[in-house]
């Protein structure tokens, strides 16, 4: 499966055809080292992840000593990082969260789940900003928020897929105050407990993307756009999980394109959101 085919199934537009080819590739590029380790972290067939998460890493050294990468995902990534400025902790923090992956599978608190979200999407965010030129330092707490949230909403939906992987993501403290066995993540139905949690989740997530939401009228032009969308995205699969009632064990919840397209224009369409500085 290609980039662009694995990006068109992400729950916000990952790069969107409305953007100049430019910054579609560099998306592209970010989305496609992201997918890797994500891959090398989660898929089976691994036999040893940890080995091949030092060897991206490796090659990433290579890429900003000015060496030619080994691994194609990181030779896209050399035009993105040359053209953009794009320093090299992000991407490190990406692999490192991968490498989390292989010995954490617990988290007792939503406190521990953000931690992690540091590591895992956060870095995401800043990669973006870089690929734009709207890095400025007050704007990363608040892209912090959006990411953050698109992961904490991934979990909900990917549930029954990462217990099958041996994890869960969802905080024990909460599984614990509503009652909720892990055997109850197995199943092919919901329960009414796992329901309650994933709602708490969602509303968490929620919370998050409208306090983030002011990024989107800090920033100008195509950033503007390409930001709006991956709100727009994560307001959507709320509103997704919410129709379904939470059963996100029995079925794939996903966003469908109507509410993701009508959030979007909504959010560019808001008063204020024109301004903001380069």
């Amino acid at each position: 499966m290609t980039v662009v085919t694995r990006a068109r199934g992400e729950n916000f537009p990952v790069a969107s055809r409305l953007l100049p080819n430019g910054y579609r590739r560099h998306l592209l590029a970010v989305y496609g080292f992201a997918r890797l380790v994500d891959d090398i972290g989660d898929e089976p067939g691994h036999d040893d992840p940890l080995r091949l998460l030092d060897a991206v890493e490796a090659d990433l050294l290579r890429l900003y000593a000015g060496r030619a990468p080994l691994l194609k995902a990181v030779r896209d990534l050399e035009p993105t990082v040359t053209a953009c400025s794009i320093p090299l902790a992000p991407f490190r923090q990406l692999v490192e969260a991968n490498r989390r992956d292989q010995s954490v599978t617990r988290y007792k608190t939503f406190a521990d789940l953000l931690d992690y979200c540091e590591l895992s999407a956060n870095p995401v965010g800043h990669i973006v900003l870089h690929v734009f030129g709207m890095a400025a330092p007050d704007r990363l707490p608040l892209s912090d928020r959006i990411c953050t949230a698109l992961q904490l909403l991934e979990h909900c939906q990917d549930v029954g897929e990462d217990y099958a992987r041996g994890r869960i993501y969802l905080p024990q403290q909460d599984l614990e105050r509503f009652r909720c066995a892990e055997s109850d993540l197995a199943g092919p139905a919901t329960p009414d407990p796992v329901r309650e949690v994933v709602a708490l989740q969602t509303e968490r997530a929620e919370r998050l993307l409208r306090e983030g939401d002011l990024l989107v009228a800090s920033v100008t032009g195509l950033a503007r756009l390409a930001i709006a969308g991956y709100v727009a995205g994560g307001l959507a699969t709320v509103t997704a999980l919410r129709q379904a009632e939470f059963d996100v064990l029995g079925q794939a919840v996903r966003p469908r394109g109507t509410p993701l397209l009508t959030a979007w224009l909504r959010i560019l369409a808001r008063r204020g959101c024109g301004g903001g500085r380069p």
